[in-house]
Order: structure tokens, then C-alpha cells, then sequence
């Protein structure tokens, strides 16, 4: 089995090969992937060749773990059958000296069953961000959590993080944004730019920003006793001035990758209408364009989040 992907050979060394696949056991599936997504946080880092030291990372490697498409085969134990349509959190199933770390921008996958979440036909291109949208709601939920009060960054992630936190009934929260052209698309929350805040009493502070020496300031604008969630990946070291922090009594919680739980609740609540996962995806390009896709996804403030299509690919 053969198949075209996204092959990540060095910082901005990106193109289009052809890749052999590992043959399916009784309890996988081939997937034949529709879209992609394109991560600005660990993917740009790979991109960029700032990532730091990480577990099964290195180059050549297939990037992406936003994937949704159709399963064209499926093993006798998996559970599924040709014509489901799954999301795929990436796959590790390349044949040769690949890395398998994500995986997913590849036009056909395969994947044991159990790590893949079923999904509406009719989500099309949306499907392939529900591991953002687990992503979020990963960093809400746990052990005596605090929904937000205030949000750091007005990305998708921010995004994602707002209209769960409307969702779980909570009061609607303040989103800030330094980039204006990024501040349109607040649903239901207001989303503003830093300096039009005064206020210094939120209990609970969510950094989707991923911005650096950042902590400091978001200390400041605690009220005693609060919390600051850091949501996003950093790449340098997180420090922070002690007696602030000491007189705020403030608590520092890192939120982590999505589980299976997320993944669940999250499918559920975009089925019930709760979550809406519309105008979060503002660009689309072929994956035969991938170079100047990624390149755009990176670079340009505009591009929120962009999607692969591989309809018409090998």
C-alpha cells in the first residue's frame, strides 16, 4: 500500500512524497482522508525548527494530527465498516525511515481502530478539528477547575475556549487580543485589547497565547487565590517574579493534550448544537499546494486555521 503525504524533512523543508504504509491487522482501519488541519502551535515549531527536545521527535516526518475521512477498509475486530466516517488524531504507519510522532497529513491512513472517534458525514471539512475542540475543553475540565474569567489570545484555541465556557452555562467570559484584525468573531463574549483592561480580580486566567514572559503580567490581573491556566506550548522557560505571585497567592496549572474523555464529551456536545465549531477554519487550499498552505498557516495573522483537502489525491 502506497500513499501521498506531507513529509517535514528540516525546518521549512516541506513537499509532497509518496510513501509506502504498513499493511492492517484484524483490528485496524484504512482511512482515506479528506481533510487536514494544520496546527499553528507544535506543528509551527517543527516547521520552524524550535521545538524543543520531545519524545519520538525528528526529522523526516509526517506532520499534522487533525485528520477526517472515510474508512475504505476495516479489520474483522475493529468495530467498523467501510463507508464510517472517523476523525484520526494522526497515525504512526509509514513504511521506511519515517517519524511517527503525528502523522495525519497523509491522504490515506492506518490506524487501530480504538483511536479513532466517529463523526457526522456532514461536519465535512469541521471534522478535523475536533482535537482542538478536545484540546480546550481538556484545559476546562478536571479536578477543581475554574472555567475562565479571562482568555489570552483570540486564535481558534481562544476561540474554542470561550464558546465552551458560554456552553457550560458560565458567565461569559473577556477575551483579549493584541491584534485587531483578530478581535472579529466574538460570539457572545467580548473580546478586547489588553490595555482597555483594568480589571485586577479574575479568578481564573486561560493563556492560549503561548506568548512568552507573559506570566508576569497575567499575575497582576488575579484576585487572591486565583488560578493562571497555561494552555498553550512554550518553547522557552515559564518564570515568573516571586513576591507578586506570593502576595496574589496565585496558583499555575499547565493544561495537557486531550484524552478519550475529552474526545467523547466534546463529539457529544458538538452533536447536540451546544458547540459550534463554525468560522473557526478561514482558509482551504488543495494538498497539492501544501508548501504555500503551511507557509500561509504560519505566517499570515489572518489565518486562523487551515485546512488540507485531498480529495483528488492518490
Amino acid at each position: 500500500m502506497r500513499t501521498t503525504a506531507v513529509i517535514l524533512s528540516g525546518p521549512r523543508e516541506l513537499s509532497l512524497e509518496v510513501l509506502g504504509l504498513t499493511a492492517p491487522g484484524d483490528g485496524d482501519l484504512v482511512v482515506e482522508i479528506a481533510h487536514s488541519g494544520i496546527s499553528t502551535g507544535t506543528e509551527k515549531l517543527f516547521y520552524s525548527g524550535t521545538m524543543p527536545p520531545f519524545p519520538g521527535m525528528g526529522y523526516p516526518l509526517v506532520p499534522g494530527y487533525e485528520a477526517a475521512g472515510e474508512v475504505v477498509e476495516a479489520g474483522a475486530g475493529s468495530g467498523y465498516k467501510v463507508g464510517d466516517h472517523v476523525f484520526v488524531p494522526g497515525a504512526n504507519c509509514f513504511a521506511g525511515d519515517v517519524k511517527g510522532l503525528f502523522g495525519g497529513a497523509s491522504r490515506h491512513l492506518v490506524t487501530p481502530a480504538h483511536r479513532v472517534a466517529r463523526i457526522d458525514r456532514g461536519m465535512g471539512a469541521e471534522g478535523a478539528l475536533l482535537a482542538l475542540a478536545a484540546t480546550a475543553r481538556h484545559a476546562l475540565a478536571g479536578f477543581n477547575t475554574a472555567l475562565p474569567d479571562l482568555i489570552v489570545g483570540h486564535g481558534t484555541l481562544g476561540r474554542l475556549l470561550a464558546r465552551l465556557t458560554i456552553a457550560a452555562g458560565a458567565p461569559a467570559p473577556t477575551v483579549w487580543e493584541t491584534n485587531a484584525a483578530r478581535r472579529d468573531g466574538a460570539e457572545g463574549y467580548a473580546c478586547i485589547d489588553p490595555s482597555d483592561d483594568s480589571r485586577r480580580d479574575y479568578k481564573a486566567i486561560y493563556d492560549a497565547s503561548g506568548a512568552k514572559g507573559l506570566l508576569d503580567q497575567l499575575i497582576l490581573r488575579l484576585a487572591k487565590g486565583g488560578e493562571v491556566v497555561l494552555a498553550g506550548f512554550y518553547t522557552e522557560p515559564v518564570s515568573f517574579v516571586f513576591p507578586p505571585a506570593f502576595m496574589k497567592e496565585a496558583r499555575i496549572r499547565i493544561a495537557s493534550e486531550w484524552n478519550a474523555e475529552d474526545l467523547t464529551a466534546t463529539r457529544a456536545l458538538i452533536e447536540s448544537g451546544a458547540l459550534s465549531l463554525s468560522g473557526l477554519i478561514t482558509h482551504t487550499r488543495p494538498a497539492s499546494a501544501a508548501p504555500e498552505a503551511y507557509a500561509t498557516a504560519f505566517d499570515d495573522p489572518a489565518c486562523l486555521k487551515m485546512i488540507l483537502d485531498w480529495k483528488g489525491h492518490a
